[in-house]
């Protein structure tokens, strides 16, 4: 080949965007069009393969859905080619992966990371992967004995405080609709979608633009990779809970778990958002804990039937589209309220972490064949409205699971309502049309969220339903039910670090991920994951 007239012998690629097609239309209608855009502006690669890079569905307009496509084209182009396609707005297509600098210092002792949620698991696989060998502790248990407690806490109301919905292999996104999309725009997003597909996860989430695994999956995947970093070299610890940190003079030091000392080179602190008794740790060893915004709520539950006819009309059922979503905002004088984590097809799962408190979260398997939809909807909370400082943010939520679980009996039953009657202030009718997930539907106690959520919480949920019926038919029909409290969106402190990543006044002490306060799903928390350990990488040289 002619280097003269191509820019390599390595073929290239090219994004095709913004392709509109029905529903019902073939792969090869749409790279038909992909190829006429290309020969609109004289471009003709050689070897030219099609295939699909994004997905997406336009629901704007009920009775014109649209499937929008994104095609990548690899072939040989000449460099007139290159040239056009720039200048056309065309985009070239770039798969970056992590980029690795070794540094030189010497680590004492392994690396730690605390907590095998997202950005643990990130973190450690990262490690692992380029000779590290991190020990990654974890609070809870394994895959399989967190679905066999998380099963006992659902059937017979025994909760296990330290393996649940919320600590335990893969963090609490284990127990979800194991959700991949994001609203930041990261460059390790594509090594951390590829590396769920090599450890089991299906190959459609490269190309969904709101990809999701399911729990179903997300739990082999997990596992998949905690077997891994063990391979590499890596020590993967469960029931060890970090209790204390104490730190040498010099680098490094050592923490206290409840299996006694552990000395550390590096300490990636990745424990989620649901560890108070750690940020209360972090707090007495003065690390710089900053109060946050978050956001408390509800779970809603409709017919996903209905979800799928308000919002694809005549489409509805259609297998081209799956089953429909909806994200959906309103803001108030007080705030904003808004959907959070939309599980189509999927359950309510009681979420406590601690006891004598309720909490609930949304989960669906893969194929999200279930008969209702839920989402949260989740409302402001300012620093100033529970007093502005970590500890108060903390008993802020707390407070609500402990109101929640009183209001329902003094048992882990939910409190739950009606859509008609929370919107006439009134707690009378037993659910109709639409029946409870949460526990299998058998632990459920008729009360309204003002018996546990503050006024203004209340005051946004009415105000947001209101304003979510005319963005979404049928949001507030009368059978939807409605449970809680959502108190977990995110965490509601974050633990201050600077440039370096570490944590302010504590050299090599890494605050990461969602529990630090610096993510908000299990993509940006992987994300965070793989940016602190290529932080540590860059230090420090491998073991």
């Amino acid at each position: 080949m002619n280097n003269n007239h191509h820019l390599d012998e390595k073929a290239q690629g090219f994004l095709v965007s913004n392709i509109r097609t029905s529903p019902d239309a073939s792969l090869s209608d749409v790279y038909l069009e992909a190829k006429r855009r290309l020969q609109s502006i004289h471009v003709k690669p050689l070897d030219a393969t099609y295939s699909i890079y994004k997905k997406s569905i336009d629901a704007r307009h009920r009775d014109a859905i649209q499937l929008v496509w994104t095609v990548c084209v690899k072939g040989f182009f000449s460099i007139k080619d290159h040239e056009k396609l720039i200048n056309s707005g065309f985009r070239q297509l770039k798969e970056p992966q992590p980029r690795v600098e070794y540094g030189q210092e010497q680590l004492k002792s392994r690396p730690v990371v605390v907590g095998s949620g997202p950005a643990g698991l990130f973190a450690a696989y990262l490690l692992a992967l380029n000779g590290y060998c991190p020990h990654l502790i974890e609070r809870g248990g394994s895959i399989a004995e967190r679905v066999d407690k998380v099963a006992q806490f659902i059937n017979k109301q025994t909760l296990d405080v330290n393996t649940n919905v919320q600590f335990g292999a893969g963090g609490a996104g284990t127990f979800s609709d194991g959700k991949l999309m994001t609203r930041i725009s990261d460059e390790y997003i594509p090594f951390i979608l590829q590396t769920f597909v090599k450890f089991g996860a299906p190959e459609d989430i490269l190309t969904q633009a709101k990809p999701h695994i399911g729990t179903d999956v997300l739990r082999g995947v997990v596992q998949s990779m905690l077997d891994e970093i063990e391979k590499l070299g890596g020590i993967v610890s469960y029931h060890t809970q970090m209790l204390d940190i104490f730190k040498n003079s010099g680098s490094g030091g050592s923490i206290l778990t409840n299996r006694g000392d552990m000395p550390f080179g590096a300490l990636v602190l990745a424990t989620g958002h649901s560890a108070r008794d750690t940020y209360k740790m972090l707090i007495a060893r003065q690390f710089d804990v900053k109060a946050k915004p978050f956001s408390v709520g509800v779970r809603v539950e409709h017919l996903q039937l209905h979800i799928d006819e308000a919002m694809f009309g005549r489409f509805a059922g259609h297998p081209a589209l799956g089953h429909a979503e909806y994200a959906l905002s309103h803001h108030t004088s007080n705030g904003g309220v808004y959907t959070f984590c939309m599980c189509p097809g999927g359950e309510v799962i009681a979420a406590a972490s601690e006891y004598d408190t309720v909490v609930v979260n949304g989960m669906s398997h893969h194929a999200r064949d279930g008969v209702n939809a839920n989402s949260a909807v989740a409302v402001s909370v300012r620093p100033e409205q529970y007093g502005s400082t970590p500890q108060r943010a903390i008993r802020f939520q707390q407070s609500i699971e402990e109101a929640a679980f009183g209001s329902a009996g003094s048992s882990y039953a939910v409190p739950l309502v009606t859509m008609g009657d929370f919107m006439e202030s009134k707690a009378e009718h037993e659910p109709y049309g639409v029946y409870p997930t949460y526990m299998n539907g058998q632990a459920f106690q008729l009360c309204l969220p003002d018996a546990y959520l503050p006024s203004f919480v209340c005051a946004g949920l009415r105000e947001g339903f209101a304003a979510f019926s005319r963005q979404l038919r049928g949001f507030t029909t009368p059978e939807a039910i409605i449970c809680g409290p959502e108190t977990r969106t995110s965490a509601p402190v974050r633990v201050m670090r600077g440039e370096d990543r570490t944590a302010i006044g504590f050299d090599d002490i890494y605050p990461c991920g969602e529990g630090a306060g610096y993510a908000g799903g299990i993509t940006s928390a992987a994300a965070d994951g793989i940016a602190t350990a290529l932080a540590i990488m860059k230090r420090y040289a491998p073991n």
